[in-house]
This record gives C-alpha cells, structure tokens and sequence, in this order.
C-alpha cells in the first residue's frame, strides 16, 4: 500500500510539473513577439510583452548583465542631463528601444505566422549605444577575459555577432533587434542632447 501511495504522489507532482509547464508555456507563448498575430489577430501588446520573456536562463542573464553594466552609465549622464526627466527619458529610450528594434521584422514577417521572437535585447542595445554615445571611452569587463573592453569595441562586436546570428540562427531571439535598436538608442540620445556628437567626436579624437 506504501508503495502505491508512493506511486500515487509522483503521479499527481508529475502531472502538477506538466501542468505548470504547459501554464508557463502559454504565457511565453501569448507574449512572445509574432507579427502574424499583431496584425490578423489584433494583438499589439506583443509589440512590448515581448522583452519580459527570454529564450533561456542564459540568455536573460546576458540581457541584463548588459544592462546592468551600461545602464548605470547612461540613468546617471540623463539626470545630470535632465534633472527629474532623466529617469523618464530612460525609460522612454527602454520602452521605445523595445517597440521600434522589431518594426523591421514586423514588416518582413507580418504574413509568417512561424516567425517569433523574445527577449529584451532591443531595449538593452538601446541603452549600450546610448551609453556609448555618451562615453565612448568608457570599457566593459566580461568573464573570463582578463583585460576590460573598450564600450565603442564591444559595440561593434556586438552588432556584428547580430548580424551573424540574424542570418542564420532559429533560436526565437530576435537578434536583428539587437542593430534596430542600437540605431535607436543613438537617434533618441541626439535628439534630445544634440551637443552629444560634438563631445562624442571630442572624447574618441
């Protein structure tokens, strides 16, 4: 009898696994950004939910690693910048990172009801290029390299990784995101401080 009562618990935990399982994989699922649902099924939102779901542990650590190494660079320049509106001009390059990086891809793929993607990785590439911007002698340190990295070299191995990636990878994260939204970070930060350009060509010359 132990023994069936045993075999009755796993039986309820492996379906409770399955259940929660399936539970998690259709909120993935009714957030993650499909241009074919944006447009025949009316479902904007995914034009942001899609930066709160990653592919992996992996690959949300990276995201916000990232973030975290860049972003600081870039809340502090804003409220020196802005005052008070920095906090809200950060979260206005975030939010606006997020939607513009994937227009591209929602109009190459707006009639693929295949095509997904997930991941905040344009809203974070909004921030490292506006960071850059900001300070392009800054540097970034990764794991296992002994050595910092300069911010404007990482940039552009990072855009270049994208590339290589959007071209061939099937993993679900939009990697062309990566460039949309680093044009995006750029552009955002001229606008609102022009006189950036001149202290970026003054910093890197």
């Amino acid at each position: 009898m132990g023994e069936g009562w045993e075999g009755g618990d796993n039986n309820d935990n492996n379906y409770n696994c399955n259940n929660s399982h399936n539970f998690v994989f259709g909120i993935s699922d009714k957030l993650r950004f499909n241009a074919f649902a944006i447009k025949h099924e009316k479902e904007g939102w995914r034009f942001f939910s899609y930066a709160l779901v990653h592919a992996n542990w992996t690959h949300l650590f990276i995201n916000m690693f990232v973030l975290y190494s860049f972003g600081d660079v870039v809340i502090k320049a804003f409220r020196y910048l802005f005052d008070i509106k920095g906090f809200f001009y950060f979260i206005l390059l975030y939010v606006g990172g997020t939607i513009f990086s994937v227009l591209f891809d929602f109009r190459k793929n707006k009639e693929n009801p295949y095509y997904n993607a997930v991941g905040a990785s344009g809203a974070v590439s909004a921030v490292v290029f506006s960071s850059i911007l900001i300070y392009p002698t800054g540097s970034i340190y990764l794991f296992l390299i002994p050595f910092p990295i300069p911010s404007a070299i990482f940039g552009i191995l990072y855009l270049v990784y994208s590339a290589y990636m959007s071209k061939r990878s099937k993993d679900n994260i939009g990697h062309s995101a990566h460039f949309w939204g680093a044009v995006f970070g750029l552009v955002f930060t001229i606008i609102l401080k022009p006189a950036l350009v001149m202290a970026f060509i003054d910093q890197v010359f």
